[in-house]
């Protein structure tokens, strides 16, 4: 079988996936096979330096097949781990978001900063993973929830947080 397949396939296949990649957004950057250092970006990715450094040193070298077929492999495994520790390893060490939804505090315990009256808005702090966020509150069994008292989240209704005392 003539390698020039085998290489002008793998070029063509790490570039329809890197177009597809472009198109669905990052999805497979989450995707865990176990090994930290084979992701599917390094694969896609050796695969397709594979087909083209196959393809450039088959046709513009006087290497034997074997020759590039092994040139080709050693720089595949070259950007896989080029590929690793510059892109995939920083992204999996990046930040999240540090951002919310009132929605997301449903459930949260926080502790009351002001005084929520029985029929009225109070204030309660809670903590989320970028810090800590005051919000306005109302008591959701309308009773009075004194200053210092820790609170649940019960709903969220109109950017009021409904809370019962813990």
């Amino acid at each position: 079988m003539d390698l020039h397949i085998i290489f002008w396939g793998c070029l063509a296949g790490g570039f329809l996936f890197a177009i597809i990649m472009l198109l669905i957004g990052d999805g497979l950057m989450d995707v865990d096979i176990g090994i930290p250092a084979i992701h599917p970006v390094t694969l896609i990715g050796a695969i397709t330096v594979f087909g083209g450094a196959g393809l450039i040193l088959s046709q513009f070298t006087s290497l034997s097949s074997i020759a590039s077929l092994a040139g080709a492999l050693i720089l595949a495994v070259i950007s896989s781990i080029l590929l690793y520790i510059g892109i995939v390893r920083p992204s999996k060490l990046a930040e999240n978001s540090t951002g919310f939804r009132l929605t997301d505090l449903r459930g949260k315990k926080g502790e009351v900063t002001v005084t929520i009256p029985s029929h009225g808005f109070g204030e309660v702090m809670i903590l989320t993973a970028s810090g800590q966020t005051n919000q306005i509150a109302a008591s959701y069994e309308q009773t009075e929830i004194p200053m210092g008292s820790t609170v649940v989240v019960i709903d969220v209704k109109d950017q009021v947080l409904y809370v019962t005392p813990r």
